[in-house]
């Protein structure tokens, strides 16, 4: 007589959703777990906008402002599109945007400060 084959319960099953869910989350806080790059994206929120656009507004010089959005186009945080020889960056997680406009209405909308 073989024992029975033992499936995970549904206890089980939620623990390893909400395990990978709390992977995907420190993954994303910790990309956002930099000034420069909170400040690029910040920028972003507003729309697209090129390479020369993001480092007069945050004053990111290079190669810190390239290496910056190499990570962030790593995570899939952002996207690229190009223009000619101009490259546009967007932000290109729903997830991202979403911390992104809590973080705005906590710590940068007039009413907050």
């Amino acid at each position: 007589m073989t024992a029975p084959a033992l499936s995970p319960s549904a206890d089980q099953l939620d623990i390893a959703r909400l395990r990978a869910s709390a992977d995907q989350a420190q993954a994303l806080l910790k990309t956002l777990a930099n000034r420069d790059r909170l400040l690029l994206l910040c920028q972003l929120v507003a729309g697209e906008r090129n390479v020369s656009e993001l480092e007069a507004s945050v004053g990111i010089q290079q190669p810190t402002l390239s290496q910056q959005l190499a990570v962030l186009r790593r995570e899939g945080l952002v996207a690229t599109r190009r223009e000619g020889k101009q490259i546009f960056y967007r932000i290109d997680s729903p997830e991202a945007l979403a911390v992104l406009q809590t973080l705005y209405q906590l710590f940068c909308d007039e009413a907050s400060v």
